[in-house]
Parts: C-alpha cells; structure tokens; sequence
C-alpha cells in the first residue's frame, strides 16, 4: 500500500469510529427519551436485540452469507460472549441511562477499559505499571465527580443506576476480552452476529418471548426504536470494527471517546440534562484515563518490535 494510500485509508477508519461514536451517542440520548415516556429498559433491550439480530441477519444472509459459517465447537464460546458480554452490557447500559444522566452512564460505561486492565494484571499476570496505576485511579476520582458521590443525597437516590453503570462497565470489559479472542479465528462481522445471536435469545427467555412488541407505541417512538436497533446499533457496531481494521484497537478507542461528549450535548439540548462543572471535570479526567491506559496498552505493542529492532542494529 502506498503512502497516500495509507493516509487515505487512517483517515476513513478514523471517519467511520468517529460517525460510529455519535450514532452511539444518539442512540443513548433516544433511549432516555423513550423511558421518559413510559418504556421499561426490558421492553427496549428486548426490542433492540431482536430487531438489531434480525437486520443483521438480513442484511448477511444477502451480501455475505459465507460469513455465517463457524464450527460447532465454537457455540460455547459464542454463548458466553452473547450473554454475559453483549446481552448484559446493553441491558445494565440502558438500564443506567433509565436511572442517571445520559452522559453520566455512559461515562461509567466507558470506564470498560479499566477493568480490563485489572483482568490483565490479575489473571493475565501482566505486570502492573506506574502508567496503569495512575489511569486506574484517575479513572475511579472522575467517575465520583460525575456521579457527584460527594453529595450522599444524590448517591442515596442513584445508587440502582450507579451500580447498573458499574456493572455495565464489567459486562463492556467481558464482551471486550471475549470478542478479541474470536477475532483472532473470526471476521468482526461473525464475531458480531453470533454475539448479537445469543444477546437476542437471552433477552426473549428473561422477558417473555416478543412481549415488547404487542405494546401499543406511537409512530414517533417506532422511529426511535428502529433508529436505536439500526443506527444504534448494527451501523455504528460495523463502522466500529471497520475503524478498528483500519486504524488498530487502540487509536478506535481513544477516538470513541467522543460517544460520552455527544450524548451530553444532544442530552442537554434535547433532554434538559444538565452536568455541573464538577462532573464535566470527573468527566475529563475519565476520558483523559481512558486515553492513558489506551496509549500505555499501544506502547506495549510497540516494545517488542523496538527490542527485536536494537537487536538487529
């Protein structure tokens, strides 16, 4: 590939994560929208699973269909990555939202990353640095400015929602350390569709089955959930994995950081929400964690082709 090329190519993949972030802040600004107005977080992850599942379905079945195909023996790694990965990390996402401010979950469902690194460094046995420390704990002060934990009438009145935040986080750090390992064996897309597979079955066996799709809602709320089960999810989910193709793990998850200040500013003007200057501080420092741990974990990439490099000087 040629420079200009490879330029051409940085720029579209940091395009597609940056259009995938603001759909994805969107989608969390709609969402709040619709449980203000009556719909349960079960309703709308039954509604968002099984219609996001079966456009992708679709939408494979037609341009990609080989991409269908994993072996057998592969189902028990997709269940999990389905259930306890996708499947609760969108519900415990939702249900934050339904609970808290919009940018103020999805802050809390961004601190992913952190516990990741903690699974790294407790169960991988990687080695725990300075660099680590630092956003681990920039990471926790942030999240207690945003959802103003020093205010012990507010944290009294949020916990449910707080907590859902929390846990989102884990479930965004499992399906994370889960869906690289199968796309080291599978296209993104596979990966994507069998995760989206199971989030689907889970959500229509602990909600009874279809339930949210007998309710009455009004053409405006349709719109809403279409938008969230497309837009919200399989486009911005595709151009995701695309970017990360082009411009590596890493620099997609520091771009994706751009989800959080989205949903804030279509929340403040569409939803009245409104974050004081102490959580938009907790928010920065969050973000500015995020962008730490991401660089240190690119460094760490880096290092051995640096020493095999020297070594060959």
């Amino acid at each position: 590939m040629t420079s200009a090329k490879l330029r051409k190519s940085i720029k579209i993949g940091y395009l597609y994560v940056v259009l995938a972030s603001i759909l994805f802040g969107i989608s969390g600004a709609a969402s709040k929208y619709l449980f203000t107005n009556g719909m349960t977080p079960f309703q709308l992850i039954q509604l968002r699973a099984s219609l996001s599942f079966t456009g992708l379905f679709l939408w494979m079945l037609v341009r990609k269909p080989y991409l269908l195909s994993i072996s057998l023996k592969d189902i028990v790694y997709f269940i999990p990555l389905g259930t306890l990965g996708v499947a609760a990390a969108q519900f415990l996402y939702l249900f934050a939202i339904s609970k808290i401010n919009v940018a103020a979950a999805i802050l809390l469902h961004y601190t992913g990353p952190v516990f990741v690194a903690l699974y790294s460094v407790f169960f991988a046995r990687e080695r725990l640095t300075p660099i680590t420390i630092v956003a681990i704990l920039g990471s926790l002060i942030g999240c207690g400015l945003v959802v103003q934990a020093y205010n012990l009438e507010l944290l009294s009145m949020n916990r449910v929602g707080i907590i859902g935040g929390i846990l989102a986080a884990v479930a965004f750090a499992t399906y994370s350390i889960l869906g690289e390992y199968g796309m080291r064996k599978y296209n993104p897309l596979t990966v994507l569709f069998y995760a989206m597979l199971f989030a689907a079955v889970t959500w229509n066996i602990l909600h009874p089955p279809l339930e949210a799709f007998l309710h009455a809602y009004s053409p405006a709320a349709w719109g809403l959930i279409l938008f969230i089960g497309i837009f919200g999810t399989i486009l911005p989910f595709a151009l995701y994995f695309e970017g990360i193709n082009l411009i590596r793990a890493t620099h997609a998850s520091i771009t994706a950081t751009l989800e959080p200040l989205t949903a804030g500013i279509i929340a403040y003007f569409f939803l009245g929400e409104i974050l004081g200057p102490l959580q938009i501080l907790g928010g920065a420092i969050v973000i500015a964690s995020i962008i730490l741990l991401q660089w240190k974990q690119e460094l760490d990439q880096k290092a051995p082709h640096l020493a095999r490099s020297n070594k060959s000087q």
